[in-house]
Formats: C-alpha cells, structure tokens, sequence
C-alpha cells in the first residue's frame, strides 16, 4: 500500500473554559481568581487516508469533527498528536501547505463579496501563482461540471447560494490542490444543487484523483458520495470503515416491501407468515411493508414464502436508512443525537 495522503495519530486539542461562580460575590472572586477547566474538544484521533479516497467524517454538534478539520487545515495548532497531509505538517508548513490544499467551509465564502466571479478567480490564480494554460484547463473543467459561465460576470453577492457554492468548489481547487477538505458543502442547497455539487466531487475524485474529506450533516451526501466513513462523538473515535460495514455491525434488520394484485390486511399477511420472527406496518390495500432480522430469517425464505401463497406484483428489499445506523452508533457510545 501506498504512503497516506493524510496520517493522523494521537491527534488532541484541549481548550481552556472558564467555570464561573455563582452570585455577584462569586463574580468579584472570578476577576481575582478565576477557575479554567480543561476542555477535551478531540482525543486522541487517528486514521489514514489514501491517496484518491473520499472519506466521510460525521458526528453530532460538538462532537469534534469541526476542530480535527481546522487541525488537518493548520487553523489550529493540537495540543497533542501528529498530522501530515502530503508530507507536510499543516500548521507547521502553512504558507507551503496551502498550495496543496482547498477548502469549503459551509456558508463562508472564500470569494470576494463586491467582485464578480470571474475577478475574484483572477485574483486566486496570481495568488497560488497559476500559469494561464492551466487556469484555463481547470475553468473548462468547471464549466462542463457546475455551468458557471453563467454568472461568471455577476458580483458574489448577486448569486444564490447554490450558484456560489459551485462557485466556491471551483475556488478552492483553481490551484489543482492534492487535498480537499469541505465542510458542509451541500448545507441550505436544494435537491437539484445537491446532485449538482455531488456529481462534482464524484468527477473530481475520479478524474483528477483529489483526496477528499467531507463533514456534513446531510447523511445522503454520506451515503451518495462515501465508501468509508469515520464517526467521532466526544471527541473519539467510535467507528472507520466502509459505509456497509457500518450497516452490519448495527444489525440486520431491513424492510421489504410487497405490491400485491388484490387488497389484503396486514393480519391476513400476518397469518400467512405466522411463526416467523417478523413483524408487519399496520395496512390496508396492495402496499404492506414487513420488517425482519436477517440474522433471525434469511430474506428470500420470506420472499418465497409470499410470493408462494399470494399474487405479488413487486418487492423491493431495503436497508434501514443511514439515519437509524448513524444513531444507533452515538446510542452505543453514550454520546447524544
């Protein structure tokens, strides 16, 4: 295996937080004494990332996955623990280590508020010090994707936000960076901006092999774009690996859907499956949904024993959606939802 673009280890970030004291007394004594906790925002992370790969990192507010991002950027120096992304360390190498990186931060724009696009663009390229003949590769590129020639005249401010996020994307990977950190990218898009913004990042990993790391709370991102995903609550780690088997060490419990061609009730399925472990939604009609462990009966013995008494017109077997398993994993761990 290849060395890693992104090697975290025993990566910690403590904060200081001030505990005040109670009543205006208690607030005298703060100013001549005051008492710091300490605050662990993130303990003792660690994973590899390879090069090309498209990671999700996920976890609820204030489990510390903003703070490892802002570490792996070089905004925030760990009070612990080792990072190098490409070789370099980030908030050691920063003016070296920006050349190498891009980064979308949810609703803060990089770009200039009054300019248009296309200046703003300008500016970037003499700052990363971009030649003219890649600067007008990598514009084709994002036009034949995200379709900015559009707005590429309009000032920042005159764009919607889906507009300036593709905006944004194109922004922060003008320079051909090796890595991508984004953080909430889809946050606020509606559902056609939302596929715009993730057929992108699918191309760009594919085509220009980009490293990708991706925080967000729309788990359809997570399920749409990530193979791996990371789960940190409190601060630890509590889940790396692939996104199925994910799925398999919270359960085997799925969903299958059966259209009849005559209505029935959900007792009358319920007769025909009595003695197995599973348990029909409440129904009239041709649409009834039943819920079972895998574990407990294989799938296509319910299948055959359906379509065997009863005229099915279709079934559709579904996983339980990325949600419950995301949940059930901060249940386990202690944290909150």
């Amino acid at each position: 295996m290849s060395e890693p673009m992104i090697h975290v280890h025993g990566l910690t970030r403590d904060y200081k937080v001030t505990k005040k004291r109670e009543g205006v007394t208690g607030g005298f004594v703060d100013l001549i004494r005051p008492r710091k906790d300490i605050l662990r925002a993130v303990d003792n992370v660690a994973f590899d990332i390879q090069p090309g790969e498209l990671v999700g990192y996920i976890g609820a507010n204030g489990a510390g996955k903003s703070t490892t991002i802002k570490m792996l950027t070089g905004i925030l120096t760990p009070t612990s623990g080792e990072v190098t992304v490409g070789g370099l360390v980030p908030w050691i190498s920063r003016l070296e280590y920006t050349r190498h990186i891009g980064a979308v931060f949810g609703q803060r724009t990089q770009l200039w508020w009054d300019l248009a696009v296309v200046e703003s663009f300008r500016l970037l390229q003499k700052i990363y010090e971009v030649e003219d003949d890649v600067y007008k590769q990598q514009m084709g590129i994002f036009n034949e994707l995200l379709g900015i020639d559009n707005f590429l005249h309009q000032p920042v401010r005159k764009l919607s936000l889906g507009q300036r996020m593709r905006c944004d994307l194109a922004a922060a990977l003008l320079h051909k960076p090796k890595v991508l950190f984004l953080d909430e990218p889809t946050i606020g898009l509606d559902v056609v901006a939302k596929d715009n913004v993730r057929g992108f990042l699918r191309d760009i990993r594919e085509n220009q092999g980009v490293t990708i790391v991706l925080t967000t709370h729309d788990l359809g991102d997570i399920e749409q774009l990530c193979r791996r995903i990371i789960i940190i609550d409190e601060g630890r780690v509590h889940f790396d690996g692939l996104l199925d088997d994910l799925r398999l060490r919270t359960g085997h419990r799925v969903r299958l859907t059966v259209e009849l061609r005559e209505g029935l009730s959900s007792h009358e399925l319920a007769r025909i499956t009595e003695g197995m472990p599973v348990q029909w939604d409440v129904a009239e009609g041709l649409r009834h949904t039943v819920q079972f462990n895998r574990r407990e009966v294989p799938g296509a013995e319910v299948i055959k024993k359906l379509v065997n008494a009863l005229s099915v017109s279709d079934l559709h077997l579904a996983e339980p959606p990325i949600e419950e398993v995301v949940a059930q994993i901060y249940r386990e761990s202690g944290g909150s939802q």
